[in-house]
Order: structure tokens, then C-alpha cells, then sequence
């Protein structure tokens, strides 16, 4: 069997379409003064008010070395503060600030921005976000088993 093509490699779809999704989202942030990956965290702090910085990590995939920064930096902005749990001095808490959520009233319409750049139905992006979940899932149950 010979080897595919890279047109015909998943891997490098998947590659290609992040790119270009990631580049979409660009210009819609710039006013924000988001980059993407500040974008994913304010995002899941949208939707919480709050979390832990490991739960962020694990929520959005990041290790530590590259969440911290992400996190100094949207501090540094305002956006969000962290704090030591009264419960566990071990953890850290991720708050939610006021101009946190100002932000996300002048985020409101970058999804719906995205949404209509992908030249996609409602259903046409939700089983492929379905589909790219179960891919992704797979993937890293896979690599668990491998690592056991």
C-alpha cells in the first residue's frame, strides 16, 4: 500500500483547519485585545465565574507552562484575578473580575462572526464538532493506553 499523500493525510487536514480557524478569529479579537488562547480562557470563565488553575488546564488541555503566562497576562489586563483557596493553599483560584465580564458583552458577536466565516450549517458544524470530539478522545485514550 503506498504511502497517502498529504492531501489525503487526516493529520494535516486537521493541522490546515486549525490554522485557518485560528486566523479567523484574529482580526475578530484584535479589538478585544485577545489573542486566541486568551480567548479559550476567558471563555471557560464565562461560562463558570471562576475555576482552578489545574481544572482550567485540564478543561482547555494547557499544562502549566503555557496557562501561566496566558493567566499573568489577562491578570495584568484586568480581566481576571487569582487567589490562593481559603480551603487548600495548594490551589489556585481563577476569579472572574468585573471587567471580565464587560468583556464578554463585547465579545458577544465574535462566535456568530466565526460561525458565519466557516460557510457551514448549524448542523454541518455541529457533527463535525462532534465528529472531531470523538477523533480527539480516541487520540488521547490511545496514547494513555501506550503510556500505561
Amino acid at each position: 500500500m503506498a504511502m497517502p499523500t498529504l492531501d489525503e493525510q487526516l493529520c494535516f487536514a486537521l493541522y490546515s483547519a486549525s490554522r485557518a480557524m485560528t486566523a479567523t478569529y484574529r482580526p475578530l479579537l484584535k479589538g478585544l485585545g485577545l489573542t486566541y488562547p486568551q480567548y479559550l480562557v476567558m471563555m471557560a470563565l464565562w461560562e463558570e465565574g471562576r475555576a482552578t488553575v489545574g481544572g482550567l488546564g485540564e478543561r482547555l488541555q494547557l499544562d502549566s507552562g503555557t496557562l501561566s503566562p496566558l493567566l499573568k497576562r489577562l491578570e495584568a489586563h484586568g480581566y481576571l484575578r487569582r487567589q490562593r483557596s481559603t480551603s487548600d493553599e495548594r490551589v489556585v483560584e481563577v476569579v472572574l473580575t468585573p471587567a471580565g465580564s464587560d468583556l464578554e458583552r463585547q465579545a458577544s458577536g465574535v462566535p456568530r462572526q466565526a460561525f458565519s466565516a466557516t460557510g457551514m450549517t448549524a448542523h454541518e458544524t455541529a457533527d463535525l464538532r462532534e465528529a472531531v470530539r470523538r477523533l480527539s478522545e480516541a487520540l488521547n485514550a490511545s496514547r494513555r493506553k501506550e503510556s500505561e
